[in-house]
């Protein structure tokens, strides 16, 4: 027969296996216990007339547990499968704890309303993007950039190693060794032989299609006539100074009235203008006329 408070002062004193204590109290692992506390009412061991809430993949049942079934351990908790609404829920408890201690009813719907709250919490957070915060593994990262580097090292080798082979066979160094001592298949290198051939003489069809179909392009040509008309505009432009100084000439050869101090500063005028023209680079430009048959040589 099973005595309620004998089986608690047994297990009372730290001889329970889900007993967990702590410095503030001491907690039950028991997943059928309706608090998480270790006390005499809320353990599920000590107790014959118990209930709980439970739950499965994210469905909530109800279990109960009778002294009438404490002979059959394979039937010690009847299961009843609660709704996803929350007040229908409740109404199936009050229906199923009718009779029962106010205690356990309360607990029994204060623990579904926690397991809901956290179900719509995880349900807000499944839909909630959030940011993943990832670990990178620095000694995989340099072994697979050091096992990567002696890879292409080792390909690179191979290749010019196999280069140099197939060179060296396709120039006849070896002769008719190769049927003798050295075991490779030599029709499969005879394929790669022919196939080189006919990817140059592809390319070489190629180019010659890109000679014949030349693109047509058009080159603009008048530069060389556009510098000969700069050259014939600044010759006519030396031409008119040349003339402008030859009538300032003509006019400064006509007698003038005046005194000797207008005569002396003229001639200092003209001494100053011909030391500033000599300051200036003289250009030496010849002409040719058509008409004429003569040259003219102009100096600025």
């Amino acid at each position: 027969m099973q005595h309620d408070e004998v089986i608690w002062q047994v297990i009372r004193h730290k001889h329970c296996s889900f007993m967990s204590k702590i410095e503030t109290a001491i907690f039950c692992r028991n997943p059928y216990n309706v608090t998480g506390v270790c006390n005499r009412s809320s353990c599920p061991l000590a107790n014959s007339r118990y209930a709980t809430i439970r739950d499965h993949d994210g469905v909530f049942y109800l279990y109960m547990k009778t002294i009438e079934r404490a002979h059959m351990p394979n039937k010690l908790w009847e299961r009843v499968k609660l709704p996803k609404n929350y007040e229908k829920a409740l109404e199936i408890i009050d229906k199923h704890l009718m009779y029962w201690p106010k205690f356990l009813v309360h607990k029994t719907k204060q623990r579904l309303t926690k397991m809901t709250q956290m179900r719509i919490r995880m349900r807000k957070l499944a839909i909630k993007t959030r940011e993943k915060i990832m670990t990178t593994p620095r000694k995989e990262i340099k072994r697979e950039s050091r096992r990567e580097e002696k890879a292409e090292k080792a390909a690179v080798l191979d290749k010019s190693i196999e280069k140099e082979l197939l060179e060296r066979l396709k120039n006849g160094v070896y002769g008719d060794l190769h049927k003798d001592i050295y075991n490779y298949p030599f029709e499969k290198y005879q394929k790669v032989i022919e196939r080189e051939e006919r990817n140059t003489e592809r390319e070489e069809e190629e180019e010659e299609e890109d000679y014949e179909d030349g693109e047509i392009e058009y080159v603009e040509g008048y530069d060389e006539f556009e510098e000969e008309d700069d050259i014939e505009d600044l010759g006519d432009r030396v031409l008119d100074r040349s003339h402008a100084d030859d009538d300032n000439v003509g006019m400064d050869e006509e007698p003038e009235a005046g005194t000797g101090k207008k005569k002396r500063g003229a001639r200092k005028f003209e001494k100053d203008g011909a030391v500033a023209k000599s300051k200036k680079p003289r250009v030496l430009v010849e002409i040719e006329h058509e008409d004429g048959g003569g040259r003219q040589k102009a100096v600025h």
